[in-house]
């Protein structure tokens, strides 16, 4: 990475946490004009109230407002534990971007932005988070925990794998899958970024450790992060180019028109076959686009929060 790659990063991600606030709050915005109005509540540290509690703790100005009764939550109050799982395997850094921002992401960059808008409402709410990144080898793993402290050393490592660029390699992610579950004794929710790119004959071992994160409990949430123009659509232009394996370094010379729709045909089966899993296994599965927001991510969070809980 040259200087001005490395200073246009920079630039791009110095402040994610501001940048998750921006994606959180332009969500909830949104929030008003969709079936989840009413769910932003819990953003501003409230919960419903519920027949029977203390009126002591009710937010008569919001009930003003709304004309619902909520009460505050207070800094004790913790009543999820969230571990987030990120593949930071070579392939996650496709497409290479010039410089990082909501508008330009790569699928680390989106899944790294995802987590931490997923940090920020899970810090308004009190609740535990935890994270855990690998590639070829368990990089870095951090309990549950809530304080701000925490928080901030999670941010500070997810700022770090937009900005490093990993040397080629592949991973295994089943065997890290069973590394953390693990780690994860508690029952929490589980979100997993990937863009799930492995060998056909690793599927199985993939859901037998997506089962073993299943076994304690656990509500796992599997975020299949792709970049669907150029991976599931292969939208290239028809000029020879050379296309090379950013995992093996393997590469291919081809017109694009020659292979795309066979090409197509083979990855639309391919995750058809994970979706059918998934629902075998009872494994909320979610295909996000990195060109096309993060409202699928906060949307699944939402409604898996509400069976959760």
């Amino acid at each position: 990475m040259n200087l001005q790659q490395e200073i246009n990063k920079t630039t791009g991600f110095k402040n994610l946490e501001l940048l998750a606030k921006q994606v959180v709050e332009g969500f909830i915005s949104g929030m008003h004009k969709s079936p989840f109005h009413g769910f932003s509540a819990e953003f501003a540290e409230h919960k419903i109230y519920n027949q029977g509690e203390s009126t002591r703790h009710i937010d008569w100005k919001l009930f003003a407002k709304t004309d619902k009764l909520f009460t505050k939550r207070y800094d004790d109050e913790t009543n999820l534990r969230c571990h987030i799982i990120i593949d930071n395997s070579s392939s996650m850094h496709y497409p290479e971007v010039k410089s990082f921002g909501i508008e330009s992401l790569n699928k680390i960059g989106f899944s790294v932005l995802a987590a931490a808008a997923l940090m920020n409402l899970l810090k308004k709410q009190r609740d535990a988070v935890g994270i855990s990144v690998y590639s070829n080898t368990y990089e870095y793993y951090a309990p549950e925990k809530g304080s701000e402290r925490h928080h901030q050393m999670l941010l500070t490592k997810l700022e770090e794998l937009v900005l490093d660029q990993p040397e080629t390699n592949q991973t295994d992610t089943f065997t890290f899958l069973h590394q953390i579950a693990e780690k994860i004794h508690r029952r929490s929710m589980v979100f997993l970024f990937t863009d799930m790119f492995q060998t056909m004959h690793e599927d199985s071992k993939l859901f037998e450790a997506l089962r073993h994160l299943k076994h304690n409990k656990h509500e796992v949430i599997l975020f299949h992060v792709l970049d669907k123009k150029k991976e599931l659509e292969f939208d290239f232009s028809n000029s020879p180019k050379r296309f090379i394996d950013v995992e093996t370094g393997e590469h291919i010379n081809l017109y694009a028109d020659n292979v795309r729709d066979v090409y197509k045909t083979v990855v639309t089966d391919y995750i058809k076959n994970i979706k059918l899993k998934c629902l075998q296994y009872k494994i909320k599965y979610v295909e996000v686009d990195v060109n096309k927001g993060f409202a699928d991510i906060l949307t699944a969070y939402l409604i898996e929060r509400q069976r959760f809980v």
